[in-house]
């Protein structure tokens, strides 16, 4: 593969002017097996490379665990996209943001309370400096100095809008040198955040979604000579639970694209296809008020969440082509779908009775949170006694992030972090009865100082203002294939409860399940984690990717933590319904 150089004039690819146009494309994001479909198609828009950030939390669940195969199979997507004659720019981190859980720092680093996130905390660095040993010595045939299709590699994420330490960048540029990345280092911030961002003798870049010559005029004054480059050209954007789904004109960001493109600058779309925050991966934004972000990461980009072309694709297509070669042919069609179904659900298993073989309980005197419990997604059952009975007043120091409360088993109220609830009134039947309190993960905070994000019940637990002792903490993270005692479904189930039901494929196709009717949960497909529904909205369906079917009999399971559908059935379609946009 050739080296890319960076001159005072711009990008060089051995020795001739290059522009990298490239599109955001991230492997964690999409089904291993479409992964060669969507390089494809980025390879028929007219880009040349595509980007990726690296998600830690994934690749190193724990210490001393690391993971490179599967869905994170980074090497086998790096070869993929050289197969396809594309170049690659790497993120990988150690922060990524990317909307991503935790802005994809692992939750472990979370379990000593005063650990300094994204810092020169030399607990933090040691473990940044081990992720990148394990990460990048097997990456290493794959960089473009060995002939691999990775052209440069960045050095942390926006970190201007964090904080401003450049010891702590050096150190993250020598750890990624140490390890064997001998290609161009950068940097990328906001327009505001340069300066705070930059790292001397790093190229830096710079990040917007409109005003291209203000934002390049920015990165010049920052940097007076090398190459312009836009890598995070925002050409749509992400949602969160209750609020429009967010789109963006594609006739409008064309023209953006025009103007960025007309400047002579190189370019990365965000997103270029953004995929699916399958399972339980999906961020959270805390500006004062905690917002978790949808499953969908369809992002209004060129490829939807199903990798169909949009309107963008042709509009981008088209001005690329007013500044490099194109290839030839008509824009990629649609892919199969597999034909609406109706399925019904005929078996069910009470989440709060088959709690003992979903996870071990601890014990402990005050709740434990899934740091320390060692877990990174999922729920928390927090079990205890209650001395009185008649009304009470339960009071929780921090809700992280939305618990269910239960007297010997009947619901008696829910507490939301967003809705800043900390406190419950209920009448107890009996002294000695069951408190039970179901927590569930709603993504960790991925912007700002909000990272440090621990989850579960944190702090004092009052009844009626004194302190509720002895407590076990049962951690139940659904990450994992799990057995459940199904039988048939009780005229009203109560509490939340998984939900089972069969149906036949013929030749598998991509659909979206829709759970009209049904309240706030998680869905599976044979065992994979498809992720979250809402009533809420705005998002109304969950995209199932064609491998994850198999020709012949198929399972589907509900977990459905409030009110089921009356009819206890969900809808196969082979479109999807992301939610109506603002107006």
């Amino acid at each position: 593969m050739p080296l890319l150089q960076i001159d005072d004039g711009g990008f060089t690819l051995d020795g001739e002017p290059f522009r990298l146009l490239s599109g955001g494309l991230h492997y964690f994001r999409v089904h291993p097996g479409q992964w060669a479909d969507r390089l494809r198609k980025a390879r028929l828009m007219g880009l040349n490379t595509v980007e990726t950030y690296v998600p830690w939390n994934l690749h190193q669940p724990r210490p001393d665990r690391f993971q490179l195969d599967g869905g994170l199979d980074l090497p086998r997507f790096l070869e993929l996209a050289a197969a396809e004659g594309l170049y690659v720019l790497l993120r990988p981190g150690p922060y990524i943001c990317a909307e991503w859980e935790g802005g994809g720092l692992p939750s472990w680093l979370l379990t000593e309370a005063d650990t300094r996130l994204r810092s020169r905390d030399p607990r933090f660095l040691d473990a940044v400096d081990d992720y990148f040993v394990r990460l990048l010595t097997p990456l290493q045939p794959h960089f473009a100095s060995r002939g691999g299709p990775v052209l440069a590699v960045q050095v942390e994420n926006e970190y201007g809008a964090y904080g401003d330490d450049t010891g702590y960048l050096e150190h993250l540029a020598d750890s990624l040198r140490s390890c064997g990345v001998d290609v161009p280092l950068f940097t990328c911030d906001q327009p505001t955040d340069l300066e705070r961002g930059a790292l001397p003798g790093v190229l830096s870049t710079v990040n917007f979604g409109s005003r291209s010559t203000q934002g390049l005029a920015a990165l010049r004054a920052q940097q007076p000579k090398g190459p312009l480059m836009c890598t995070e050209f925002w050409i749509g954007w992400f949602d969160r639970w209750g609020a429009p789904h967010v789109v963006r004109d594609p006739g409008h960001a064309a023209r953006e694209l025009d103007e960025l493109l007309a400047t002579g600058a190189s370019v990365n779309f965000y997103m270029f296809h953004g995929g699916t925050n399958f399972g339980f991966t999906n961020g959270a934004n805390d500006k004062h008020t905690y917002r978790p972000t949808v499953t969908s990461y369809d992002y209004d980009a060129p490829l939807d969440e199903a990798g169909d072309p949009t309107a963008k694709y042709a509009a981008f297509r088209d001005v690329i082509a007013k500044y490099a070669p194109v290839p030839d042919g008509p824009v990629p069609p649609s892919g199969a779908k597999l034909a609406p179904r109706t399925v019904a659900l005929t078996e069910s298993a009470g989440l709060l009775a088959s709690a003992d073989v979903l996870g071990a309980a601890v014990d402990a005197r005050r709740p434990l949170t899934m740091e320390e419990l060692e877990q990174d997604f999922g729920f928390v059952l927090y079990e205890t006694r209650l001395p009185l009975k008649g009304p009470v007043l339960l009071e929780v120091e921090q809700v992280r992030d939305r618990a269910q409360v239960f007297v010997d088993g009947q619901p008696v109220g829910v507490l939301e972090r967003e809705s800043h609830e900390h406190a419950l009134s209920f009448v107890v039947p009996r002294a000695g009865s069951t408190l039970a309190v179901l927590v569930e993960n709603q993504g960790r905070v991925n912007y700002g100082q909000g990272i440090h994000d621990r989850k579960g019940l944190l702090g004092k637990v009052l009844l009626d203002g004194a302190e509720l002792a002895g407590w076990a903490s049962r951690p139940l993270p659904l990450t994992e294939p799990f057995e459940l005692g199904f039988g048939p479904v009780p005229a009203a189930p109560v509490g939340p409860t998984f939900h089972r039901g069969t149906f036949e494929v013929a030749d598998p196709a991509d659909t979206f399940l829709h759970l009209d009717g049904w309240t706030k949960g998680n869905a599976w497909v044979n065992g994979f984690a498809l992720g979250r529904y809402w009533s809420r909205g705005p998002q109304r369906s969950l995209y199932v990717p064609a491998p994850v079917l198999s020709s012949g009999t198929n399972e589907i399971v509900v977990l459905e933590l409030h009110a089921a559908h009356r009819a206890r059935t969900v809808r196969f379609r082979g479109t999807a319904d992301l939610g109506p946009t603002e107006e």
